[in-house]
């Protein structure tokens, strides 16, 4: 991957595959998809504490998957679009990279 391409160097990535990579931050995440919730709402099905779920949050943020804000007593969370929009430009760039290479196969393969 060429790291000329805006904010998808390894570097970049990584963080995005390490956070979805496990399963409490993956359901973190689906759930936030549906609605803004507070620490406490997302914990609760979950079945951990809250400073476990602020573990996981804090993975979150530093991906750029989720945001936070303190609003009163408690702390909401919502999905961050900066995060999603660097693993759509992911999967393109991934697509893309393959497509070309699969072609070329099919062009050695059927010949010219």
């Amino acid at each position: 991957m060429s790291p000329a391409i805006e904010g998808l160097a390894p570097s970049a990535v990584e963080p995005l595959f390490v956070a979805l990579g496990d399963s409490t931050r993956r359901s973190i995440f689906f759930s936030l998809m549906e609605r803004e919730q507070s620490i406490k709402e997302l914990a609760s099905p979950l079945g951990i504490t809250l400073t476990g779920l602020g573990q996981h949050i804090r993975v979150l943020e530093a991906a750029q998957l989720v945001s936070s804000r303190k609003v009163g007593r408690e702390r909401r969370c919502a999905v961050d679009p900066a995060g999603l929009e660097r693993l759509e430009a992911f999967a393109r760039l991934q697509r893309s990279l393959w497509r070309s290479r699969f072609d070329a196969l099919r062009h050695i393969v059927e010949g010219p």
